[in-house]
C-alpha cells in the first residue's frame, strides 16, 4: 500500500489562514488596557468590588446550606454572618498569628498548632492555601479540624496577580487548575466527596489581572464560565462519617 505523505505544519497553517482569513492583521485597540502598569495594584478594591470576590460570592450561596453550625472562617466572618445567617450556632475565626482582634483561633494549619479536631461543620477557606507553602499539610489538617460530615469550602486563585501584600509577609506560593485542585484535595478526602468547579472567562480575567472592578464590567459577561480561563478554582469536600 502506498502511503500517502502527511501536509506540511506550514501547509495546515496556510489553509487555516486561507478560510478563516489572517487573524494578525487585525487591528485591536486596547485603550486604557494598553500599558506596562494595572490599572489598579490591588484588585480593585479602589474601584469597587473585585471580580474574585464576586466570584467567590456566588460560590458560597450556592453551597449556602452547608454553612451552619460551628463554622471556621479566615481573617473575619465576613461571609460566616452575610450566608449562613441564622443557621450558624457559634462562628469562629482563625488567624495564624497574634494581633487580630477579630480572631478567636490562633493557629497554623500547616502544622496543626492550634487547630481543634472534630470541632467544626464547615469550614470556610476563601483565597488561603496558595499563601500556605506546605499546602497539603494544611488540607490534613482542615480535613482533621471537620466533624463527621463537616464540609470545607475552598477557593483557589487560578488566572491571578501576585498578592504583594501576602508575598511580603508570608508567601504567596500557587496557582490553580480544576484539575490540580480535584487531584490535590482526592490525595485526603474521599474521592466522592470532592466536587471542583472554575469560574471566569477571558474577559473577566483580563479584567482582574488589570484590577478592573465588578462595577466596570456587564455581569452578563462575567457569569459567562469558560473553563479554558480558570479565573477561580472552587473546592466543595466533605469529610466521611464517623467509622464504628
Amino acid at each position: 500500500m502506498t502511503k500517502v505523505p502527511l501536509p506540511s505544519a506550514n501547509t495546515i497553517k496556510k489553509k487555516i489562514r486561507s478560510f478563516f482569513g489572517r487573524q494578525d492583521s487585525l487591528k485591536i485597540d486596547l485603550g486604557k488596557l494598553d500599558q506596562l502598569t494595572p490599572i489598579s495594584t490591588v484588585f480593585g478594591f479602589d474601584r469597587g468590588t473585585p471580580i474574585d470576590r464576586y466570584y467567590i460570592e456566588k460560590f458560597l450561596k450556592k453551597h449556602e446550606t452547608d454553612i451552619h453550625g460551628v463554622v471556621l472562617e479566615i481573617g473575619d466572618s465576613e461571609y460566616t454572618e452575610k450566608i449562613g445567617c441564622d443557621k450558624v450556632t457559634r462562628s469562629e475565626i482563625l488567624h495564624a498569628i497574634s494581633g487580630n482582634p477579630k480572631a478567636t483561633i490562633i493557629g497554623d494549619l500547616s502544622t496543626g498548632v492550634g487547630i481543634p479536631e472534630n470541632a467544626f461543620d464547615c469550614m470556610i477557606l476563601t483565597q488561603t492555601f496558595h499563601v500556605i507553602y506546605d499546602m497539603k499539610s494544611a488540607i490534613r489538617h482542615s480535613y482533621a479540624a471537620l466533624k463527621p460530615e463537616g464540609v470545607l469550602l475552598v477557593t483557589l486563585p487560578g488566572i491571578s496577580q501576585i498578592s504583594r501584600y501576602d508575598m511580603e509577609r508570608w508567601g504567596d506560593y500557587w496557582r490553580f487548575t480544576t484539575l490540580s485542585a480535584q487531584k490535590t484535595f482526592e490525595e485526603v478526602f474521599p474521592k466522592d466527596s470532592v466536587q471542583v468547579d472554575s469560574y471566569g472567562n477571558v474577559l473577566s480575567s483580563i479584567a482582574f489581572l488589570h484590577g478592573l472592578s465588578v462595577e466596570d464590567i456587564n455581569k452578563e459577561k462575567l457569569d459567562f464560565q469558560d473553563p479554558d480561563y480558570q479565573m477561580l478554582i472552587t473546592v466543595r469536600a466533605q469529610k466521611r462519617k464517623m467509622e464504628k
